[in-house]
């Protein structure tokens, strides 16, 4: 494999160890980085799909309806060549990750398994992807729940925060972990209230912390391969980024768009909405715990 970004084209497959492969999709973007990364579990005649993917045209960029996925079922159909699809794995809902689903179980006949459904109406303008309103799981799985092919067994971990339905998945042949948006190494994950919740997310991260996997493959960006070492770093930088708003809110109230200016400068102007979204997702949570208030559009210490 070559350094990053990245090492195949989108519709190309590689080949990562001997039970997993990654298909990528062809939507690039400052939210997605090279694109969703399908991942193929499996080496004999039952394959597993994780994340599927987005389905659109490609020719409607910038609609959330069209998440530019032109020819990505077809690249995993090439991809899973003869063997068979017994179990669409989906970690959450955004438009980027489950809306392949459904033409791929046209295809293929396998179930949709996996996280549970969740279509809201976000009280913000989003900074990632918006909410397939249309996935339609036929299995949902709880945490620690299993499923099973020829030489794969797939469990299920819950990891809400980035979304409340959120999952993780674990391959116990290999000790590799599937971990969605929740944990990626080029980028933070995207915390958006209302149903993006940062406490939610940090008990996620200190409960990937305390396990013992061997690797993580995301839905977006290189292998991890440190672990621990980088959900240890990533929950002391929420950590950090706490003590700023604190810090900035003891010298007066605050609007989000002043605090992102201040908390993260010279961040790429297409990123401000999404810096913008987990500020708001902190204050929320130091809200809950009785240490801020929102005065109209400001927020202040809790007196």
């Amino acid at each position: 494999m070559s350094d990053w970004p990245d090492s195949i084209q989108a519709g190309e497959t590689e080949q990562h160890e001997p039970l997993v492969r990654r298909v990528l999709a062809p939507n690039p973007s400052p939210y997605t980085f090279t694109g969703t990364q399908t991942w193929l579990v499996g080496a004999g005649s039952e394959i597993a799909v994780i994340d599927p993917g987005p389905a659109g045209s490609g020719l409607s960029i910038g609609d959330p309806k069209d998440m530019n996925g032109e020819g990505h079922v077809e690249a995993i159909m090439r991809a899973v060549g003869d063997a068979k699809v017994t179990a669409i794995l989906c970690t959450h809902t955004h438009r980027d990750h489950s809306p392949a689903a459904a033409p791929l179980k046209a295809l293929t006949g396998a179930p949709i398994i996996g996280c549970a459904p969740l279509a809201i109406a976000d009280d913000g303008p989003r900074a990632d992807s918006a909410f397939d309103p249309d996935y339609a799981p036929d299995r949902i799985l709880s945490d620690g729940e299993q499923i099973s092919g020829e030489d794969w067994t797939i469990e299920a971990v819950a990891t809400p925060g980035h979304t409340s339905n959120h999952l993780c998945f674990a391959l116990l042949e290999s000790g590799a972990l599937f971990t969605g948006d929740h944990v990626m190494k080029w980028s933070t994950s995207v915390v958006s209230p209302p149903d993006g919740d940062m406490a939610a997310y940090m008990a996620s991260l200190q409960k990937l912390y305390e396990r013992e996997d061997r690797v993580y493959y995301p839905a977006h960006g290189p292998a991890v391969e440190n672990p621990k070492q980088l959900v240890r770093g990533m929950i002391g930088h929420r950590r950090m980024r706490e003590r700023q708003i604190l810090g900035l809110l003891e010298t007066g109230p605050q609007l989000i768009p002043d605090m992102v200016t201040e908390m993260y400068k010279g961040l790429d102007t297409r990123l401000k909405g999404a810096a913008g979204r987990s500020v708001l997702a902190h204050l929320v949570d130091l809200e809950k715990q009785g240490r801020v208030t929102l005065a109209g559009e400001a927020w202040q210490l809790a007196a």
